[in-house]
C-alpha cells in the first residue's frame, strides 16, 4: 500500500513539472514573437536612429582646394573605412594634376564641386576672368566625371547671385571654420568644431594639410558617436 501511494505521489510530481515546463515553453515562444520589438531598439544602435523612428542628425563635412596626391588619398581611405560622404569642392589645376582622385571620389559616393580653377577670389574688376574659371573647370571635373556641376563654393565667400543663373551653379558656403588651414593642429582644429557642431551644419576644411585630414577622420568619429549622420551638403539644400 505504502509503495502504491508513494508511486502516485510520483506520478503527480512527474504530471506537474510537465506542466510547469509546457508553462516555461509557451512563455518562452511569447517572447520570441515579440523579438521584432527587441530587434528595433538594436536597429536604431546601428543607424544613429532613436526610439519611435525619429532620424539621426545631419551634418555636412566639405573639403576645399584639393585634390592633393596623398593626404586626398588618405582621407578618402578613412572616409571609406567608416562608411561616411563628403563633398570636396576642387580646382581646377589639381583635378587636372590628379584626375584618379577626381574619379575616386566619384565612384565612391563623394559630391564634387567647383572652386575655380586657381582658387581666384572673385573682386569687381576680375569677373570675366572668374567666370572662365568655373566654366573651365566645370569641362575638367565633366570629362572626368560624366557628370555635370552644379555646386560652387567660392573662394573666401565672394559670390554675384547673378552667376546662378548664368552658369547654373549653386553656391555653397559654410557654417562652422575651424581655420584649419592656419592652424596646423588636428587636436585644435577638431576641439573648434566640436564646439560648434550642430544639426545642418556645413563644416568647412582642406584636405590640402596633413592635420586636416587627421582632424577630419578624428570629428567623424567623436560626431558619429554623439549621433550623427555625415551627409553631402546637397542632401541638406535641397530639404
Amino acid at each position: 500500500m505504502k509503495k502504491w501511494l508513494f508511486g502516485m505521489a510520483c506520478l503527480d510530481l512527474c504530471l506537474l513539472l510537465c506542466c510547469l515546463s509546457a508553462a516555461a515553453l509557451r512563455i518562452l515562444a511569447d517572447g520570441i514573437s515579440r523579438k521584432g520589438s527587441v530587434s528595433v531598439s538594436s536597429q536604431s544602435i546601428l543607424t544613429g536612429r532613436t526610439e519611435g523612428g525619429a532620424e539621426p542628425k545631419r551634418i555636412a563635412l566639405t573639403f576645399d582646394d584639393g585634390p592633393h596626391p596623398t593626404y586626398t588619398e588618405k582621407l578618402l581611405d578613412g572616409l571609406k573605412e567608416r562608411g561616411v560622404k563628403a563633398t570636396f569642392f576642387v580646382t581646377g589645376e589639381h583635378a587636372e594634376l590628379h584626375p584618379e582622385l577626381i574619379l575616386r571620389m566619384k565612384e565612391e559616393g563623394h559630391l564634387i564641386g567647383n572652386h575655380t580653377y586657381s582658387h581666384l577670389q572673385l573682386r569687381s574688376n576680375n569677373r570675366d576672368k572668374f567666370v572662365s574659371e568655373l566654366q573651365k573647370t566645370n569641362e575638367i571635373i565633366s570629362s572626368i566625371t560624366g557628370e555635370e556641376v552644379f555646386y560652387v563654393r567660392p573662394p573666401y565667400g565672394s559670390w554675384d547671385k547673378a552667376l546662378e543663373k548664368e552658369l547654373n551653379l549653386f553656391p555653397v558656403l559654410w557654417t562652422i571654420d575651424p581655420t584649419d588651414w592656419s592652424c596646423l593642429n588636428a587636436e585644435t582644429v577638431t576641439r573648434r568644431v566640436l564646439k560648434k557642431a550642430k544639426e545642418n551644419a556645413i563644416i568647412l576644411l582642406h584636405d590640402y594639410y596633413q592635420t586636416s585630414v587627421e582632424a577630419a577622420l578624428m570629428i567623424v568619429d567623436q560626431l558619429s558617436r554623439e549621433g550623427y549622420e555625415f551627409v553631402t551638403v546637397d542632401e541638406l539644400l535641397m530639404e
